[in-house]
């Protein structure tokens, strides 16, 4: 029985021997795992903001010699210019204009983040005309009839009686005249180069008289007709040839009183 126990201790003790030498065993520490992921690349800059601009004209259509005002306005800009003839500005403000013609300004602005530019159109309008009273409309109609039915009749050389051709222009012109009564005119009498100007001034002046009288015979009155000699001094045609002399030996019609 006694030997029974002592086995059953010595057991006891074995046991716990091995369970003490198991509990001083060291266990295995591990290095903290490292991480390798590179760190983010900082942000890059925003970049500076591109400049915005206004421009504009008011009015916008002008007669010529009027104004208009420009007006603009800019943001982050650091060079500020409006074309044609203006030049630098301010980054904001206004400007009188007087172009002769229509223009078109234009407004460009730079800065740190770029250029931008606008326009604006600016219209010049002719002047209007001069108002036309009722007399001064008659005279114009009356001015563009006399040019358009009213012709010049021609001589032979040293020559003041009217022929043929010359009369049937005259009673073409007369027909004019006494359909419209109003009208005043001058009979300028024309030679050609050859001769003195002495000779040619009393030719001329023997020329307008001569037609002047063809026309008071037809019934025009004479005190609607002026006559006027120039004799050579005011040819129509200057070349040496008697084709071009021919159009210089002339009495020519021109409405209203001619001075000389």
């Amino acid at each position: 029985m006694f030997m029974r126990k002592r086995s059953l201790m010595i057991s006891s003790v074995l046991g716990c021997l091995a369970l003490t030498l198991g509990g001083c065993h060291k266990k295995e520490v591990r290095a903290p795992a490292v991480d390798t992921t590179p760190p983010p690349a900082p942000a890059a800059p925003a970049p500076p903001p591109k400049p915005e601009v206004t421009l504009s004209v008011s009015p916008a259509t002008i007669d010529k010699g009027q104004s208009a005002t420009l007006a603009w306005s800019t943001t982050n800009a650091t060079d500020v210019a409006v074309t044609p003839n203006i030049g630098k500005v301010d980054p904001s403000g206004t400007a009188m204009v007087s172009p002769s013609d229509s223009t078109t300004y234009i407004l460009t602005a730079t800065g740190p983040g770029g250029t931008a530019s606008q326009s604006a159109r600016l219209t010049v309008s002719p002047p209007p005309p001069p108002p036309v009273t009722p007399g001064a409309e008659s005279e114009v109609q009356e001015q563009q009839m006399f040019d358009s039915e009213v012709r010049d009749a021609y001589f032979d050389f040293n020559k003041s009686d009217i022929r043929q051709d010359a009369q049937q222009t005259l009673n073409a012109d007369a027909t004019f005249f006494k359909a419209h009564p109003s009208i005043h005119f001058t009979v300028e009498g024309h030679c050609d180069e050859r001769g003195s100007e002495e000779y040619n001034l009393g030719l001329g002046e023997r020329r307008a008289e001569a037609a002047k009288e063809f026309l008071v015979n037809l019934g025009v009155s004479p005190d609607r007709i002026f006559t006027i000699s120039y004799g050579k001094e005011r040819p129509q045609c200057t070349d040496h040839t008697e084709e071009c002399w021919q159009k210089n030996r002339r009495a020519h019609l021109k409405m209203g009183q001619e001075s000389k």
